[in-house]
């Protein structure tokens, strides 16, 4: 059979896997690519092109088609929007049949999806913005290990958010230092505490010798404030063999819950890790470093969106969510749809927060979304409106900055919580009325006074790179 041109390879995409009359299965993934493509080239063929080249096609005619029918397997692109306010860019719409995809994996899924496609050459710009998991794939996958309510149970923890710090300096504390700071926030009314994402093994603090400081701070914490506590003790590794001997460790010493950076460390670990913890009655609090890496140009590479629905289903209890009003990039409407895709078992189409399809979750558990970057006790109000309850409030700075140490920084973010909650419970807009919530409860409590004077001029009021695509 003679090699076809280049040209009409294309052309073969478009008559064999554009299909506008197609109405999508149950049981079909599907996916919405934003698709920018080269000068003259229509429409049809670019989505035509990304169908085959995600699914079965290829350059050119092969002879061993004959032995298979690419009518069953092969992925179609079957509508075309545009995209608003923006002329050059459109979406295209993709279904692929299940039997494209092994049974529990994300990693397959993101191959065959994100794959060679998008080095394509008739493209100039592509971005997988969301996709359908069909609910006979979902029950395939594990999901979180635990989940929000046993979560909850386990740390007795109910009726408000999660209070958690990221402990810094980040790196270059020793291993007795680190846990006296992991000491001094969780003794003054921190839940959690937590490694940064890129505290492993180094020479100043290896990992056996924190493991075992931390486990002693969370139990000298437990007993002065008969509270539950936990420390997100970080496992990521360069070896799977190493990542498992410090999530056994971890399980060891007593410590609740671990820690996995899950797209450095990647979703065969991930996966692998959330197995363990399901098995091993652990939880596990995930990290997305790398993230914007990936998913922040609003033309190319995946929306967070699509990254926060295969960790739901890779596995984990906790998942990095940006703050909305913190240091690092977030919508708030984008943001607010990928949290609901994370905790919720429905969530149907809506574009104004940048969910192009109805998505069941059957019976998966939800995960904690973990609002983390630039915080301080003056976000709180807007931060218990935005993620609920079912989050994890985490401050860095915003704790360990207080001019009177870490403790006296947790002591202002609870009183700060709680305050809110309570605003909140009354049925007071609590964001609007802020100021007038922090400034009543700061009355009774020296640390938070001196934490809002801190903090007050501190803003970032940067624009969004990442906007939704809303007319």
């Amino acid at each position: 059979m003679a090699i076809k041109s280049y040209d009409a390879g294309v052309k073969e995409y478009r008559d064999m896997y554009w299909t506008p009359d197609y109405v999508p299965l149950d049981t079909d993934l599907l996916a919405c690519f934003k698709c920018t493509g080269q000068a003259g080239v229509p429409r049809e063929e670019v989505a035509a092109a990304v169908a085959a080249e995600s699914s079965t096609g290829t350059w050119s005619t092969v002879w061993s088609e004959l032995l298979t029918d690419l009518e069953y397997y092969k992925g179609r692109a079957y509508r075309i929007e545009d995209v608003p306010g923006d002329s050059e860019s459109f979406y295209a719409f993709v279904a692929y049949p299940i039997d494209l995809f092994e049974e529990g994996s994300v990693v397959n899924v993101l191959t065959s999806l994100v794959g060679n496609v998008f080095g394509f050459k008739a493209l100039r710009h592509l971005r997988l913005e969301d996709i359908r998991f069909p609910i006979a794939y979902i029950k395939t996958c594990g999901g979180p290990p635990a989940g929000i309510q046993v979560e909850r149970d386990r740390l007795n923890k109910y009726g408000r958010p999660m209070l958690g710090a990221t402990i810094k300096p980040k790196l270059g504390l020793s291993a007795k230092n680190y846990g006296r700071a992991v000491y001094e926030c969780l003794r003054g009314g921190l839940d959690l505490t937590k490694d940064d994402e890129n505290v492993n093994s180094q020479p100043f603090m290896r990992w056996r010798d924190r493991f075992e400081f931390v486990s002693e701070a969370i139990r000298k914490a437990e007993m002065e404030t008969g509270e539950r506590k936990g420390h997100y003790l970080n496992v990521t590794s360069a070896t799977p063999e190493d990542m498992y001997e410090r999530a056994e460790f971890a399980k060891e010493v007593g410590c609740p819950i671990i820690m996995h950076d899950f797209l450095t460390g990647g979703f065969t670990a991930n996966t692998g890790l959330a197995n363990w913890c399901r098995k091993n009655g652990m939880l596990l609090h995930i990290h997305r470093a790398m993230h914007a890496v990936i998913d922040r140009h609003p033309k190319h590479g995946i929306h967070f969106r699509v990254l926060a629905k295969c960790l739901r289903l890779s596995g984990g209890d906790h998942l990095h969510t940006g703050t909305v009003v913190g240091k690092l990039e977030g919508d708030r409407a984008s943001t607010l749809g990928f949290v609901d895709q994370l905790r919720e078992s429905f969530v149907p189409e809506d574009r104004s927060r940048g969910v192009f399809f109805d998505q069941d979750w059957g019976s998966m558990p939800g995960v904690f979304a973990v609002a983390s970057g630039g915080i301080h006790v003056w976000h709180m109000p807007a931060l218990v409106t935005i993620f609920g309850d079912d989050s994890v409030l985490q401050f860095g700075g915003g704790t360990q900055g207080h001019p009177w140490g870490n403790a006296a920084g947790a002591a202002a973010n609870r009183v700060a919580l709680e305050a809110s909650v309570k605003a909140r419970n009354q049925g007071r807009e609590i964001e609007k009325e802020a100021r007038d919530i922090l400034t009543e409860a700061a009355k009774s409590s020296p640390e938070l006074a001196i934490a809002m004077d801190t903090w007050k001029e501190i803003k970032f009021e940067f624009d969004t790179v990442d906007k939704l695509d809303v007319s």
